[in-house]
């Protein structure tokens, strides 16, 4: 067994892995007769993070393979919006607002602005049309198909 002296100098940032690397590695790891303790020293990185690798894998493969589910959806009753009654006090002018609000954050903003990359519109019987892409949150989209199904 070599001896071995490890000097550190300085706080060394979290090294990133590309996609590529990250693979490489498990498959490395995924030999026959290869430990992953040995595949962790060899890169000098943590077991761990070769387990969480390993994991997140599984999940990816397992959400990949699930079959996409559509939600039966009735028909919507619309109602004609209250009319405000008119005012005949004049209103005064809105309060300017001290600062604007904060910029979305960047996974919430279309990388092509304008473009609807897989736009899907969804004709329903009551003459409305709701129109999603690509970009839909699929949690919010169930919500409100299934509020269109209850409402009928």
């Amino acid at each position: 067994m070599k001896d071995r002296v490890e000097i550190i100098a300085r706080t060394e940032r979290r090294r990133k892995f590309s996609e590529a690397e990250k693979a490489a590695i498990l498959a490395e790891a995924d030999e026959d007769g290869v430990s992953v303790r040995q595949v962790a020293g060899r890169h000098e990185i943590a077991e761990s993070l070769i387990y969480n690798w390993r994991s997140a894998r599984r999940q990816a493969a397992a959400i990949a393979s699930e079959a996409l589910e559509f939600i039966p959806y009735g028909a919507i009753i619309t109602t004609e919006p209250a009319v405000a009654p008119a005012v005949s006090e004049p209103q005064k002018a809105p309060r300017p607002v001290p600062s604007p609000m904060p910029p979305a954050p960047e996974e919430l903003i279309r990388p092509h602005p304008g473009a609807r990359p897989g736009a899907i519109d969804i004709d329903l019987p009551s003459g409305v049309r709701l129109s999603v892409d690509s970009y839909v949150n699929e949690k919010a989209l169930a919500r409100v198909l299934r509020a269109f199904r209850d409402v009928s």
